[in-house]
């Protein structure tokens, strides 16, 4: 059963909301969006944010109101929700061979431009079948391997081929090249980035050459992450940025060395929690492993750096304090989660706030659609 939309309406102040809550606040929100948007408006870059990180028809529409082309996302199922939600541009930054999600897939292309990525002759000879059935042409770009070691092509020639029988395809057209280098994202300094990016680069344009060579006009070459996006922006080969993370931020990116040339995002996104029992040296928090993941280490506690998150069960979490000072029972308290993304993908609802009220409530459209 789904879960019913939270009870509150706008001006509810913050301490009525029930706990745990996944929180956004607006004001830095809005500041990330309008920064990016910015960032790759200045430099004549299509943005495609990701959105896998927030699975939300919402706040797609507003990135895409304030400039980007469209959204990323990972999975069929992600792709139908945003569209029902009103996003008219989505690409499948994904391999899908099942028949049956390329249908599904394919039924969108009447109300929103549709994409998808190919590494495959077995996965381009489904979706061109799939294809016959499309209002409108399908966009399908050639998956480069570029150093993250998942999906991709690996030789060149192949990726010439593929786009060959793309181009030829009935229903189907040649989107470009799809270089993103997930691996990438996390590593801690802006060197060991903009060398792992410089191999991704490299890359990108030998297949674009190639193509040039075979006659075959290469659109876009999209990539990148909140990680690395500066790097992609500087190369002159890639001419299409897909950043997700930079609209909530996290731990794991705060754990970054910041490049300097790479605007400040904010964290936006919170799990508000309540401490639930105390104890001489420790308090018990109502934000276990159901409330947030932990997949990339554990939360930290907005502005509380004094405070450590340990020892979490599925209902609870255990903070303790480098200067003794522990937080009241009953006393509300923001985490900053180490890994948005998966966290976000564990709620229904986004209660929005604003200047300590509650500012609007969004659904999180695509949440456990992982098909």
């Amino acid at each position: 059963m789904p879960v019913p939309r939270p009870d509150l309406l706008p001006g509810t102040p913050i301490d009525t909301i029930e706990t745990p809550a996944l929180i956004v606040d607006l004001d830095t929100f809005e500041a990330n969006l309008r920064l990016m948007a910015d960032y790759a408006k200045a430099r004549g870059l299509r943005l495609r944010p990701h959105g896998k990180t927030h699975k939300c028809a919402e706040i797609g529409k507003r990135q895409m109101a304030l400039g980007a082309v469209g959204l990323c996302c990972q999975k069929v199922s992600e792709a139908v929700a945003l569209v029902e939600g009103g996003v008219t541009d989505v690409l499948v930054t994904n391999e899908v061979l099942a028949p049956s999600k390329l249908a599904r897939l394919v039924g969108l292309s009447a109300r929103a431009r549709i994409g998808i990525c190919v590494d495959s002759d077995l996965g381009l000879d489904r979706l061109i079948e799939a294809a016959e059935k499309a209002t409108s042409p399908i966009d399908a770009y050639v998956e480069l391997e570029v150093g993250g070691h998942r999906c991709g092509i690996v030789d060149i020639e192949d990726g010439v081929a593929l786009a060959t029988r793309i181009a030829a395809g009935r229903n189907l057209r040649f989107g470009g090249i799809h270089a993103y280098q997930g691996a990438a994202q996390h590593l801690r300094t802006p060197g060991e980035r903009q060398a792992a990016i410089a191999f991704a680069t490299e890359r990108a344009a030998a297949l674009a050459a190639a193509l040039a060579r075979a006659g075959i006009e290469v659109p876009v070459i999209t990539g990148a992450g909140t990680g690395t996006f500066p790097n992609e922006a500087a190369s002159g080969v890639y001419n299409e940025i897909q950043p997700g993370s930079y609209v909530f931020m996290d731990r794991d990116y705060a754990d970054n060395t910041a490049d300097p040339a790479a605007p400040r995002f904010s964290h936006s996104l919170f799990v508000l929690t309540s401490v639930m029992s105390r104890r001489a040296d420790f308090a018990v928090i109502d934000a276990g492993l159901k409330a947030h993941s932990i997949d990339c280490g554990y939360p930290t506690v907005a502005a509380r750096p004094d405070l450590t998150f340990s020892n979490p069960s599925d209902e609870h979490g255990i903070l303790r304090a480098a200067n003794g000072v522990l937080p009241g029972l009953g006393e509300r308290l923001r985490l900053i989660p180490g890994h948005c993304d998966p966290t976000v993908n564990l709620y229904d609802w986004i209660v929005i706030v604003r200047g300590g009220r509650v500012a609007d409530i969004w659904a999180i459209d695509a949440r456990g659609a992982l098909a």
